[in-house]
């Protein structure tokens, strides 16, 4: 078989052990994409994972610039050709997509694809992901498809070994969300002791120094001083629960990683579309990036649990050192105003207090019917 520039078993090879060293989902797509297309050498190739909504919950591309793929618009819907491979779990392999019946046509800026070549992503008979190369690199004759029975059975392997890693990254993030959430469970068990135990003296030990003011100030004062070191060691033991839960995924993934995990979790969970991107963030101290996190976190839970949006979008950009966090929905909005007055902050005090607190800002943009943007600034190291 001759497949471009790295072709044989050892190709092959490279290819399935670089799949098999991501775990996170998104690297490995990327990884999955990137290999097909070299090792088929097409100018394009691509891998959708379809949502529950006639959509795709994740859609990676090689071959198409950031420009490009700006430029083209939203995520495809399952339709056309995508949704063959999808339903109807079956190989295609075409002279020209364009002038296949089910062909529906694609945006303006889409590049224009020719002879084309996709399979399902199984896991077993579950269809987990549609993989496609288009336009072959080679000489074509008129009417022909530039891919080969033996470019479809090379892509059959990488498919197979793409659903294992697929569903392996998957299985990864899944039991990490379940370690988190029962280290979680078991600081709060521990926080709750703790502390409980501290206020509880700290109550008696008030109580026996009110009684003792007058009768005997000497040792209400000795009463009071007790009060004042239990206070100090409960504020104390908040503040070590407080260290320790800054969630472990920033320090092994780092602030894009954790986001991206986060939102697609939440993306599975509601019924409204939850998208991230990320552009060309460097690692923030610690403190920052704690930060944008819990800030983005709240954002995120006012616009699924309040706003009603259909869509909820969330960036994270560089900006000079530091980075700002973009989180924008379609729901009902509000009247920020109108919001202070009532006393309720949908968590905007908090939000911003974290913002100023590492050196940043936070503005909110939002009005009925209007939909709300947040915005978060900060500062690198």
């Amino acid at each position: 078989m001759s497949h471009g520039p790295r072709s044989g078993l050892a190709a092959v090879s490279s290819a399935l052990l670089a799949m098999s060293r991501h775990l996170e989902v998104r690297d490995v797509l990327k990884t999955i994409v990137a290999s097909a297309r070299e090792l088929l050498d097409a100018q394009y190739a691509a891998l959708g994972v379809p949502d529950d909504h006639g959509g795709f919950a994740q859609f990676v591309v090689d071959g198409v610039s950031d420009e490009q793929w700006k430029a083209i618009g939203p995520l495809p819907r399952q339709h056309g050709i995508l949704a063959a491979m999808l339903n109807e779990a079956t190989p295609q392999r075409l002279a020209d997509v364009r002038r296949d019946p089910r062909f529906e046509g694609w945006p303006s800026a889409h590049p224009d694809l020719a002879d084309f070549l996709g399979l399902p992503v199984r896991d077993g008979d579950e269809v987990i992901g549609a993989l496609f190369l288009a336009n072959k690199r080679c000489p074509k004759p008129e009417g022909t498809c530039g891919f080969t029975q033996d470019d479809e059975e090379l892509l059959g392997i990488l498919a197979q070994h793409a659903a294992i890693a697929l569903t392996n990254a998957r299985l990864y993030e899944r039991s990490r969300e379940l370690t988190i959430a029962e280290e979680r469970s078991r600081l709060a068990h521990e926080l709750h002791d703790a502390v409980s135990q501290k206020l509880f003296s700290l109550r008696l030990t008030a109580q026996a120094a009110a009684r003792l003011v007058d009768r005997d100030p000497s040792r209400a004062k000795g009463e009071l001083q007790q009060v004042a070191a239990l206070a100090a060691e409960a504020a104390d033991e908040l503040r070590a629960a407080v260290v320790e839960l800054r969630p472990a995924a920033l320090d092994e993934d780092g602030l894009v990683a954790t986001l991206r995990t986060q939102i697609q979790v939440l993306d599975r969970a509601h019924t409204a579309r939850v998208t991230f991107a990320g552009h060309g963030v460097r690692a923030l101290p610690a403190a920052q990036e704690e930060a944008v996190l819990r800030v983005a976190q709240e954002a995120l839970h006012n616009a699924l649990r309040h706003s009603g949006a259909d869509h909820v979008d969330v960036t994270l950009d560089r900006r000079g050192g530091g980075a700002v966090l973009r989180v924008t929905d379609d729901g009902i909005g509000f009247d920020p105003r109108t919001v202070r007055r009532a006393g309720r902050h949908l968590g905007l005090v908090s939000m911003r207090d974290r913002a100023s607190g590492v050196g940043g800002r936070m503005t909110v943009e939002s009005a009925p019917g209007k939909g709300t943007t947040i915005e978060m600034e900060v500062p690198g190291g």
